[in-house]
């Protein structure tokens, strides 16, 4: 189930190319949508979810089998065999090809930071800095007018710099808040 998950993240998070999430850009892989041209179709993400459908399918055969069992004779071993065997096989051809006409030529797009630097929850990091009042405030004002939360600070003082320090998202991703533990 969680590779399942995980391709259907792929697929969500490559959703575009202007409307929707659009965060990465999937290589072209066939000529195009037969609905809507010019669009990317995310044909590999959904072979790999179909490979899941039939590993899980199989998954449940070789779990059925266990009835075919009598004292040490297990009458049903052949089938529990090939679903075991075909599992193998799909997961190793869809995971390699996974990796070569999906993963490799995969790149993020600006979608996905200017998404982050329009994002309310900004306002969170600078609580800290400026009290929870006053975040809470910027990020409603945020909300109404449509400008940043980067934006409505620097007219409220904060310096540029230091905005750079407090709104950088790759620090707001590492565990602990300045090195400090999270724990709790």
């Amino acid at each position: 189930m969680r590779r399942s998950r995980r391709t259907s993240d792929v697929r969500l998070m490559a959703m575009g190319p202007r409307a929707g999430i659009a965060e990465i850009a999937l290589p072209e892989t066939q000529p195009g949508s037969s609905i809507m041209p010019g669009k990317v179709n995310p044909v590999i993400v959904e072979s790999l979810t179909m490979v899941v459908a039939r590993v899980l399918g199989n998954d449940t055969t070789v779990a059925f089998g266990q009835t075919g069992s009598f004292l040490e004779l297990n009458v049903m071993l052949p089938v529990t065999a090939v679903a075991l065997l075909e599992s193998i096989a799909l997961l190793a051809a869809a995971a390699r090809n996974f990796a070569e006409r999906a993963v490799t030529g995969l790149t993020a797009t600006e979608r996905g930071p200017a998404l982050v630097e329009q994002g309310l929850m900004l306002a969170t990091a600078l609580a800290p800095e400026i009290g929870y009042d006053a975040a809470a405030t910027l990020a409603k004002e945020a909300f109404k007018t449509g400008r940043t939360i980067r934006e409505l600070a620097v007219e409220r003082g904060i310096a540029a710099g230091r905005l750079d320090e407090l709104l950088d998202p790759a620090s707001m991703t590492e565990p602990g808040l300045g090195g400090g533990s999270t724990g709790g």
